[in-house]
């Protein structure tokens, strides 16, 4: 029986895994921390004989198609182990204004919330959602599981993308159908969920609102870490093993191929192939012998923004705040700038604010809310000491909540935690902190980004954030079927 090593136990790591169990590979998973997830473990904090619970990460689910195809690889049901419910609205937008555009919905839907601030724009919009699904068909159904090993594959995919304009970003795409400023920001945020600039991303990363409205947008009953967990165990059903606290000191290589990996507590585990869900930049300038190194893996890329966020529940309860509010500062390009280019913390924040009790009040105990706010910031590459600024930006943080959503909010919080990037660097082992790996920019896409099979070692694979196709859940999960093709010819 075929063996494998997969080292990182987020959504990619776990799925890849699946679909190795699923094609009768003997696999063990490893992972550095206590618990698997990645960047979507959950935080349990104890205070007054109260659990209070936090989604680290994803707060959402988009293309659940992804999930139940791996319950389906097993003849199993994704219904039959967690429930989904559907968030409504996706987001509310806040603008400094204080008009707001609830995001989601059907085309009459959308259409109506664009009408509040321009007719003209409302009736742009089924023209952008034709380009918005182009973009998809293109993007994520024919290039979104195709392996990009070399410039070949790249020169056969470049006509289309010259098509679709892939050169142009999405804030130029948006803005080639929308006049309104804040209608422009609305459908131009996505890139941020994946950890691009607007303004840098290419245009192709436009597709996520015509997967958005294909596929819907849910939350999990319980949190994220649900489905976490039903992965996991779907995986012990069919003998796929896990590690934690498993950290890797080492992949190890004979004969020019990856032969397994040395844990810290020194331990060997040896395997006929190895997949790194740990960020590509770190796993080939750490984790592998001298002669197979490349020292400058993450010199050579630019990497996503940092993020900053923070947790907390309060004994007030907020009704009317929906599950997701994206509270936009006075500027964009301008606020954007200075986190991406600048590396300057910036002072106008706009502001993800997750509220998950609006949609499953389990997530909070009786008669409180839970939250989390994110800020994008400056990653490590810039000269910010976190330890003499977190809690005065954190004070700022919540100021701008108080005044613009949540007002009282400083006297009801009763439990609170916050990350800054030095936790994704930490614990996360995120080059520069980075929230997202590489940034999804024209040259950072498809066959400009990490590879899915190392250059120099043929059986040694990666899946997530920063290799094809990018950031986001969808993302890495599909990172998994490139793996499996390129591993086995085909997918599942």
């Amino acid at each position: 029986m075929k063996t494998a090593v997969v080292i990182g136990a987020g959504f990619g790591g776990l799925a890849s895994a699946l679909r190795l169990a699923a094609r009768g590979v003997h696999t063990t998973v490893v992972d550095r921390l206590s618990m698997p997830g990645g960047r979507a473990v959950e935080f349990s904090r104890e205070h007054s004989n109260q659990t209070f619970r936090y989604d680290a990460g994803p707060t959402v689910l988009t293309a659940p198609i992804l999930f139940e195809e791996l319950f389906q690889l097993f003849g199993e049901r994704l219904e039959d182990h967690v429930e989904l419910m559907p968030v409504t609205p996706w987001y509310q937008m806040k603008f400094i204004d204080g008009s707001t555009f609830n995001y989601g919905g059907s085309t009459d839907d959308i259409q109506a919330e664009i009408a509040k601030f321009s007719a003209n724009d409302a009736l742009a919009y089924p023209a952008f959602l034709a380009h918005s699904k182009k973009l998809f068909d293109k993007g994520y159904e024919e290039l979104g599981t195709q392996a990009f090993l070399g410039w070949g594959s790249m020169i056969k995919a470049m006509p289309a993308m010259i098509r679709l304009r892939a050169d142009r970003s999405v804030y130029a795409l948006t803005a080639k159908y929308f006049k309104h400023e804040s209608i422009r920001r609305a459908f131009s945020i996505q890139p941020l969920l994946v950890g691009g600039n607007p303004f840098d991303t290419t245009s192709i990363y436009s597709l996520i609102h015509y997967l958005e409205r294909k596929w819907g947008v849910w939350f999990v009953r319980g949190g994220m870490a649900q489905l976490v967990a039903a992965m996991v165990a779907l995986g012990q059903r069919h003998g796929v093993q896990y590690e934690w606290n498993a950290d890797v000191a080492a992949i190890e290589v004979n004969n020019k191929q990856a032969s397994g990996v040395t844990l810290r507590d020194g331990r060997t585990l040896q395997a006929d192939s190895v997949v790194c869900n740990a960020d590509p930049g770190y796993v080939l300038s750490t984790l592998l012998p001298a002669p197979h190194q490349q020292k400058h893996a993450t010199e050579r890329k630019q990497y996503s923004m940092g993020l900053f966020v923070w947790y907390f529940s309060t004994d007030n309860m907020y009704p009317d705040v929906p599950h997701h509010t994206i509270l936009f500062g006075q500027t964009y390009r301008k606020v954007l700038d200075k986190i991406f280019n600048k590396l300057e913390l910036p002072e106008d924040l706009s502001i993800y604010l997750h509220r998950p009790s609006a949609t499953d009040p389990s997530c909070a105990p009786p008669g409180h809310d839970s939250f989390y706010a994110l800020v994008p910031v400056p990653n490590l590459r810039s000269d910010i000491a976190w330890a003499d600024v977190e809690h005065d930006f954190k004070a700022a943080l919540l100021e701008a909540l108080s005044d613009r959503i949540l007002p009282g909010l400083k006297d009801c919080i009763v439990d609170e935690s916050f990350v800054t990037p030095e936790y994704f660097s930490k614990e996360l082992m995120a080059p520069w902190g980075a929230g997202f790996s590489i940034t999804p920019t024209l040259l950072q896409s498809a066959g400009f980004r990490f590879p899915n099979r190392a250059t120099t070692l043929s059986n040694l694979y990666f899946t997530g954030a920063g290799t094809h196709p990018g950031a986001g859940v969808p993302g890495v999960v599909t990172s998994a079927k490139v793996v499996e093709r390129l591993m086995f010819g085909s997918v599942q």
